[in-house]
């Protein structure tokens, strides 16, 4: 068996801790630190960001991206009955792949963001272990990633993009890891608008979590805004850990305020888990201290809708906005909404969140062409699994493959990536036999396309997705 020297860096590592009773969260983060610090780039002459849209729950990728003439139409309407959408669909105009496709009614702005070629979708994205097919599916020739079809593990399969191993950290936090020490401010690469996550969560950078509404507010230049409200996140033993601090001195008595600092105080503590706890906090008032310091008199050019999904990324472009404050050249953002579980009333569920996802993502592109920085700034989605092609009454059950959009400056858009599933009802050769669609694009290939764009080398892809040389390219294109 081949192991490349980080791998063997790696494993001689925990074998030394586990050799000498220290094998604790806290010494191991802090030896592999070290040991890889030698690696990591020290710095970037430009910016990019990676912005991760995750909607839980399960998007349905056939009502999303849906046929509109040929043999794929009629298959789709004899698939889907009454859960078919027959009307008010925005056709697409790529310049390669499929062409009979049309978007859903609500996602207006993202058909038009894909047909001025600044939005991509790369089909049929799912975890694998390796490809298969069909008959190898029946077959059981072909390894799975176990607990198919479920939220909790298919989340955390795409979040982490390692379904051989239920403990990994996410891939956004290891590339975080690799490429942190290329900024040069202390606020963390990164930062969730949504709480903690599998995706962001590193060995060595924690994800720092910031309240939507201090920016989405400020956004506005309302004089009345509070501070920004932050939490950070810990990675301790078997689980994250999360502070919050609200931070206003105009709002705590004075007395409190030192009592608590006292408390906090470095190295005052006795037990390691009270001063872990403080370190937390004190990282966290020292980073809240300093976002609210660049972000003063700052707001957006743009208007963004007042939704969940708005307000989170108004917050992620005033981030941005302050990035050169801040010290950052690199930074990956983390935003999420949920009700995309529809075994019932999907058409209307459904139409509310993509009508919310589109807009939202509109107004976020905008801001960054506003700021100049459309070509540094990449959006893309993910959830944790697609629904099945079969319906059950008013909605559908949970699936594995799915559609996804890619948006940005930097894209090879106005082009569908991957391949269109069958949506045949009977007989389909891409069904698992349920009505489950088995993807054609691995997770690994979605995820190091834009590891790739975002700065990571070749070497350093294969590390961060071991997996991927099981599959035909580590980069599907879509990337400029």
């Amino acid at each position: 068996m081949r192991v490349n020297r980080r791998e063997f860096l790696r494993k001689s590592i925990c074998a030394a801790l586990g050799g000498a009773g220290l094998y604790s969260a806290l010494g191991n983060l802090r030896l592999i630190g070290a040991a890889a610090a030698a690696q990591r780039p020290t710095g970037f002459s430009d910016y990019k960001a990676l912005v991760c849209v995750f909607m839980y729950g399960g998007n349905d990728s056939f009502n999303t991206i849906v046929p509109m003439s040929g043999q794929d139409l009629t298959d789709y309407l004899g698939a889907r009955s009454d859960l078919a959408i027959t009307s008010g669909l925005h056709a697409l105009t790529p310049t390669a792949g499929p062409g009979n496709y049309g978007l859903h009614p609500g996602l207006t702005e993202i058909a038009s963001l894909f047909n001025s070629g600044k939005a991509a979708v790369v089909a049929n994205v799912g975890s694998l272990l390796y490809p298969i097919t069909q008959q190898e599916y029946e077959d059981g020739t072909v390894p799975t990633p176990s607990q198919l079809f479920s939220h909790d593990d298919q989340t955390n399969q795409w979040q982490t993009s390692r379904p051989d191993d239920p403990n990994a950290n996410g891939w956004g936090g290891r590339i975080a890891d690799l490429l942190h020490t290329a900024n040069t401010g202390a606020v963390p690469m990164s930062i969730t608008l949504s709480g903690q996550n599998r995706f962001q969560r590193g060995a060595v950078v924690n994800q720092f979590s910031v309240d939507s509404w201090g920016a989405s507010c400020a956004a506005t230049g309302d004089p009345d805004c509070g501070p920004f409200q932050v939490t950070t996140m810990s990675y301790l033993g078997d689980g994250p850990e999360s502070w919050l601090i609200n931070w206003d001195d105009s709002n705590v008595v004075a007395n409190d305020v030192a009592a608590y600092n006292a408390l906090i105080a470095s190295g005052t503590q006795a037990h390691v888990l009270e001063r872990a706890y403080a370190d937390a906090a004190t990282h966290t008032i020292a980073n809240s201290t300093l976002i609210n310091g660049a972000l003063g008199g700052t707001t957006l050019t743009t208007t963004f809708p007042d939704t969940d999904i708005g307000n989170q990324l108004a917050a992620v472009a005033m981030l941005i906005k302050v990035r050169a404050a801040l010290g950052m050249s690199r930074q990956i953002y983390f935003v999420a909404v949920g009700n995309y579980d529809t075994h019932g009333t999907q058409l209307t569920d459904q139409n509310d969140n993509l009508t919310q996802l589109s807009q939202g993502i509109d107004a976020f592109y905008r801001e960054t062409l506003a700021q100049g920085i459309a070509n540094n700034v990449t959006t893309f989605t993910a959830s944790d699994f697609g629904r099945s092609l079969a319906v059950n009454g008013d909605g559908t059950d949970h699936g594995w493959g799915g559609h996804h959009f890619v948006v940005g400056g930097a894209v090879n858009g106005k082009r569908i990536y991957g391949t269109m599933p069958s949506l045949k009802a009977d007989n389909n050769p891409d069904d698992t036999g349920y009505g489950q669609i088995i993807p054609t694009t691995a997770v690994d290939q979605y995820a190091a396309t834009l590891a790739s764009w975002f700065g990571v080398d070749a070497s350093s892809v294969n590390d961060i997705f071991p997996n991927i040389g099981r599959f035909a390219s580590s980069n599907l294109g879509f990337m400029t």
